[in-house]
């Protein structure tokens, strides 16, 4: 999870806020030899933090190649982006960004 983080340019108490899971789990799930969060807990951080709950826990994922890493690289970071803000915001650039699209589409007709 440490460098999950890392990667995410994510401090605890971001993730915390953005899976809803207390800041001092999050702390007690980093530090050595620590607990196994619980269902609930892995699957909120793995989504925030983009990967599987699999990977999550056990530092490893299987065989099968994620979903998430046949996105354009340019999609997958604004993807990322958009977990990174609340919900309204979330609303508003997407819809911004629909109607922007849809411009675009017709100035090229």
């Amino acid at each position: 999870m440490k460098a999950e983080l890392i990667y995410a340019d994510m401090r605890t108490k971001e993730l915390a806020e953005l899976s809803g899971v207390k800041k001092s789990t999050i702390d007690s799930y980093l530090r050595e030899n620590s607990y196994t969060p619980s269902v609930e807990a892995a699957v909120r951080i793995a989504e925030v933090l983009d990967v599987s709950v699999e990977y999550l826990v056990r530092g490893k994922e299987t065989k099968r190649e994620k979903p998430h890493t046949l996105l354009d690289p340019d999609i997958r970071l604004l993807l990322k982006s958009l977990y990174r803000i609340n919900t309204e915001d979330r609303k508003i650039i997407i819809k911004s960004a629909v109607h922007l699209i849809d411009t675009l589409k017709s100035r090229t007709r």
